[in-house]
């Protein structure tokens, strides 16, 4: 079975939207120590979805790539290999 990587989105910057080019992710609030319980999200058929736990809403944009977001720099970028 391939192992499917989701991509983590926060929002250290406090924006009530974050653009994002994938349906399926997690929302870590802000980064960590100020992170909120990482929880997955899934728009379905939809095209925004609201984070229960930080409000943010988040916008799919069909332009983006999984790692690209607008405003930039809302992606969790692993330093683990």
């Amino acid at each position: 079975m391939a192992k499917a990587i989701v991509p983590h989105f926060h929002n250290d910057n406090g924006v009530t939207q974050i653009a994002i080019g994938v349906k399926e992710f997690m929302c870590i609030g802000a980064n960590v120590p100020q992170d909120h319980p990482h929880v997955y999200l899934d728009m379905g058929e939809d095209n925004e979805i609201v984070c229960p736990y930080c409000s943010t809403l988040f916008s799919y944009d069909s332009k983006l790539g999984a790692a690209q977001t607008v405003p930039e720099d809302c992606l969790v970028v692993s330093e683990a290999n």
